[in-house]
């Protein structure tokens, strides 16, 4: 069964569109995997860590048949190939692929959280998933996710 994956894609070091292009690259790579539309690419300030480079961010819906996990693990992959190294939380990376939202599946382990904290944490994350698809469903309230993050900013 094919479902709907919103990835939110960034990188801070060194030519930051230029990792941000190959992650996609090899996000059309990927098997059961179809890259469906992408955001505008935005550059954002950092927000916790804030002695680091600006950010360069997009998100890419995908339809794909990839369990959650499995698409987790294969985005690890893309960030190890590309040179990530987690070194300091929240601190510069050559790619960061998170995976924001999994058709409406609600989701907590040890290595995967979704929808990802990120959506109501940090407005950019919201901002490029609303271009993509305004009428975007919360999976936790089943309210349209902008009247969620609306409340939490």
């Amino acid at each position: 069964m094919e479902v709907c994956a919103y990835i939110l894609l960034g990188s801070n070091m060194g030519d930051s569109y230029q990792y941000i292009a190959t992650a996609i690259e090899k996000l059309s790579t990927l098997e059961k995997t179809k890259i469906v539309t992408q955001s505008s690419v935005i550059v954002t300030k950092p927000l916790e860590f804030i002695m680091q480079p600006d950010f360069v961010n997009t998100v890419i819906a995908l339809q794909t048949q990839l369990p959650p996990h499995t698409l987790l693990e294969k985005l690890q992959e893309i960030e190890h190939a590309l040179g990530r190294e987690r070194t300091i939380p929240k601190g510069p990376r050559t790619i960061d692929c998170d995976i924001l939202l999994y058709n409406d599946m609600i989701c907590s382990t040890p290595t995967l959280t979704l929808p990802h904290p990120q959506i109501y944490t940090r407005p950019f994350a919201a901002q490029l998933l609303f271009e993509i698809d305004p009428d975007i469903i919360d999976p936790i309230s089943h309210k349209p996710l902008r009247e969620v993050v609306l409340c939490h900013q």
